[in-house]
């Protein structure tokens, strides 16, 4: 029995240590197998691509042409069929890529807030118009993608939609169901934080605890089932005459 005394401290109070991560768990786990991953990202709400035309190369400016303010060539140029037309991202080895008309060889990036707002609702079939726009230069929790980024905002479901102000391409969707997911992400990982690691001390020290838990809940099982067999049952007293 010293060993079923011991497998019942272990687990007693290793289970109360732990309990309320392995709540968060269970919980976070189960809403990750409600809601699908397309769900949370907002595919759903995407407008469906255009059939992408063949891009004109008659119509193409000088490529060659293109440079940055320091008058330096890029290392590499993408073109691209936009909405109102081709397009061209340039790269450079040093300095944040720029958006040229591929026709005209004219700058457009930094976009303005007009731009970013036309490529927002392009982006997405909602038809009412958003609410805001707003440059953000600064990571967080919630947009760790390109900056500067437009943040426009439409009032349905509290989406979000990223647009890089250096390039035009949206680079994230942002919803309150996201936002949940990445709240209960958080919880599960216990990156409370950056939301993203899960290879650090703390989660591996509670999964550990966890797991010795368990293995002592197993322990006690036997015992449990013969201390239940060998109770003695109660023998009810005949009534008297």
């Amino acid at each position: 029995m010293q060993l079923a005394r011991l497998a019942s401290w272990v687990h007693k109070w290793l289970a109360f240590l732990v309990g309320v991560q392995v709540v968060f768990w269970v919980v976070s786990g189960l809403f990750f197998t409600l809601f699908p991953i397309e769900q949370i990202r907002s595919e759903h709400l995407v407008r469906a691509p255009q059939a992408v035309l063949a891009i004109d190369g008659a119509a193409l400016g000088n490529l060659s042409l293109i440079h940055d303010a320091q008058n330096r060539a890029p290392t590499k140029v993408t073109l691209e069929q936009r909405a109102n037309g081709p397009a061209a991202v340039a790269e450079f080895a040093d300095g944040d890529p720029i958006l040229f008309d591929a026709a005209t060889l004219r700058q457009l990036s930094p976009l303005d807030r007009d731009a970013a707002l036309r490529i927002a609702r392009g982006h997405v079939t909602l038809t009412d118009a958003p609410v805001s726009a707003v440059l953000v230069s600064e990571h967080s929790a919630e947009y760790r993608g390109p900056l500067p980024a437009w943040r426009v905002q439409f009032a349905e479901g509290g989406l979000r939609v990223y647009v890089a102000a250096n390039t035009g391409a949206v680079t994230a969707r942002r919803s309150d169901l996201w936002r949940l997911y990445d709240t209960l992400w958080a919880l599960h990982i216990m990156d409370w934080r950056d939301h993203e690691n899960f290879h650090h001390p703390l989660i591996i020290a509670f999964t550990v605890i966890t797991l010795l838990s368990v293995i002592a809940g197993i322990v006690l099982i036997p015992y449990r089932i013969r201390f239940r067999r060998a109770r003695p049952r109660k023998v009810l007293a005949e009534p008297s005459a």
